[in-house]
């Protein structure tokens, strides 16, 4: 079960996400009733259920939060964790709604946990457990290829979600859109070309954008191309190393320093992104790592001159106590939440700029709708015309990321009490919401 601390956190998160967004509707006057709507959390089921684990009874925890149905289905991933929270799962489901609309993807939000460690469980014991969560979610509705679409998030993967997708289709065979229940699935079974590393290529493809606009880099202190620039990565998880590599592979900047769980690797040439994953994989540490220095803390890794910085570990990792430290010159939120609303206030006050989570981290969720589509459509993306699935994702994705970053620029330059990419992001998304509220009548 979560600790007390991580219900704590949990519950800072959650309030960390609603200043962002009582910013936003400041600017925009937003009656306080609609902002009450918009705000609220639509339904929450908690689930506890047994499973026999070698032997033995094992009662395990889970949640699905859905924050909005203005649009459907509500799409969020399930995180896979041993620390994990109500509040923080609320707080993702909150996220999620308005990263969707700020890229125009026609989702509302969700989210969901279950509290495991997957690590101590064999891959058949785990198998067990997803199916039984699966079960246990859709007899309640909270998964359906209609209403609600998960996806995967920390500590699970494509092996997951086609577990899911298996069970669910044996609880309902006659459903022709069974596959479209969960996204991010394998290839060969129902998944999309690119989705993978979707999240990642979104950070790359975010950061291009960044850089073909002068007066933002210069107004972050930043010159030139990412060819060259030196970045700082915490957490070599599926979000960091797509980004990390792509970055230093396609675009030539140089990866100087990877942050992990255990500490961090530190080579002002450049680390091989690659060859450090691989070595992960193996050893389950990025100690002992050759033609790189160690050091214990990777809290130290945060606060290295550097470029770009790019969080793409947990939430709340630059807050009050380090954000003073920070050195960077942009930060990318590549996790949810990554920096709390104080710790911001500091990085502004320093002028360090800030690509935000709901807009840097949303290529996951706009490939999960391409794969969401393929599925409902029964037709590979591409084969009508005989274009290549993967190069359709890719462009799709591109051009979802440079179309919202020149959004956050517009609402900056129309309205003068936006003073950053963050409040921009989230006045799009809200004002988009309150339309769908006003335009129906609900409110």
């Amino acid at each position: 079960m979560p600790t007390t601390n991580n219900a704590d956190n949990g519950h800072a998160f959650r309030h960390n996400v609603e200043q962002m967004v009582n910013r936003a509707m400041a600017v925009l006057d937003i009656e306080p009733l609609l902002a009450e709507a918009i705000k609220a959390c639509h339904a929450v089921l908690q689930v506890k259920f047994p499973v026999r684990i070698q032997g033995q009874i094992q009662v395990f925890t889970g949640w699905r939060a859905t924050h909005s149905e203005h649009l459907l289905p509500a799409k969020g991933g399930i995180r896979f964790a041993p620390h994990v929270c109500q509040d923080e799962v609320e707080a993702l489901a909150a996220l999620m709604t308005y990263k969707c609309a700020l890229v125009d993807v026609p989702f509302g939000g969700a989210k969901g946990a279950l509290v495991i460690d997957p690590q101590q469980y064999a891959e058949d014991d785990l198998r067990k457990i997803v199916t039984r969560f699966t079960r246990s979610l859709a007899s309640k509705g909270f998964i359906h290829p209609a209403t609600n679409v998960p996806a995967p998030d920390m500590g699970c993967g494509a092996r997951e979600m086609a577990w899911i997708a298996d069970a669910y289709r044996q609880l309902y065979p006659e459903d022709l859109n069974a596959s479209a229940c969960v996204t991010g699935k394998p290839l060969d079974y129902g998944g999309i070309a690119g989705r993978t590393e979707a999240t990642g290529r979104g950070i790359q493809y975010a950061l291009r954008e960044f850089f073909r606009h002068p007066e933002d880099l210069a107004a972050a202190g930043l010159q030139g191309d990412l060819a060259g620039q030196r970045i700082v990565v915490q957490g070599l998880g599926n979000v960091g190393f797509h980004a990390a590599r792509f970055l230093a592979e396609e675009d030539g900047a140089k990866i100087i320093a990877i942050a992990e769980k255990d500490g961090a690797l530190l080579n002002p040439d450049g680390l091989p992104v690659a060859k450090v994953r691989e070595y992960m994989d193996q050893h389950g540490t990025v100690r002992g790592f050759p033609d790189a220095d160690f050091v214990e803390n990777p809290a130290l890794a945060l606060e290295s001159d550097c470029d770009i910085l790019i969080l793409a570990a947990m939430e709340r990792q630059i807050h009050a106590a380090n954000a003073a430290h920070v050195r960077a010159r942009l930060i990318v939120e590549g996790a949810n939440g990554p920096i709390t609303c104080e710790g911001e206030s500091i990085l502004q006050q320093n002028d360090i700029t800030i690509l935000p989570d709901i807009f840097a981290n949303a290529g996951g969720v706009v490939v999960s709708y391409f794969e969401w589509t393929k599925n409902l459509s029964h037709m590979r993306f591409g084969r009508m015309n005989g274009v290549n699935e993967l190069a359709l994702v890719r462009s799709g994705l591109d051009d979802t990321m440079r179309q919202a970053y020149n959004d956050m620029k517009t609402a900056m330059a129309n309205e003068s009490r936006i003073k950053d990419l963050r409040t921009a992001a989230y006045v799009i998304a809200v004002n988009k919401i309150a339309r769908w509220y006003k335009n129906l009548g609900i409110i």
